[in-house]
């Protein structure tokens, strides 16, 4: 045991988090993507909500403050009319994490699975909001 680590953050994605570099990505994948056919490393957090997760990790990774979209979420596919209600609650946890977080990049659905598959890892929670996949773009650690 730990102290200073959330319990909902599992043994494996603490050691992913501490092998990732600058300018690695990180999915945090919502329960209907397909993790396992993309992940060239999968954690498995299928319990855990997204939102949750998302506020864990950002205690203990930086963003890459070196570009200028350190976050992508998966674009909602044209002619679907759904609202991602969570993208306003990832936004609100970012910021408090991230003050000078300016706004998302938004990537087409298969684009998003490409860039999926070049990430550092893939972390599959247990989220079912739809469109709630997020890529965080690790930054550096300062003095």
């Amino acid at each position: 045991m730990l102290k200073g680590i959330p319990r909902i953050i599992p043994p494996e994605l603490l050691k992913v988090l501490a092998e990732m570099g600058h300018g690695d990505d990180l999915v945090l994948a919502d329960a209907n993507f397909p993790a396992a056919s993309v992940a060239r490393r999968l954690v498995r957090c299928d319990g855990s909500p997204g939102l949750t997760l998302l506020e864990a990790i950002l205690g203990l990774f930086p963003l890459d403050t070196f570009v200028e979209r350190p976050v992508a979420l998966m674009a909602v596919v044209p002619g679907d009319t759904y609202q991602p209600a969570i993208w306003d609650d990832y936004r609100a946890v970012i910021a408090r994490h991230e003050p000078a977080f300016a706004d998302f990049e938004l990537i087409e659905r298969f684009a998003f699975y490409e860039r999926a598959k070049a990430a550092y890892a893939v972390v599959a929670s247990g989220e079912m909001a739809r469109y709630a996949n997020i890529i965080l773009k690790k930054g550096i650690v300062g003095d």
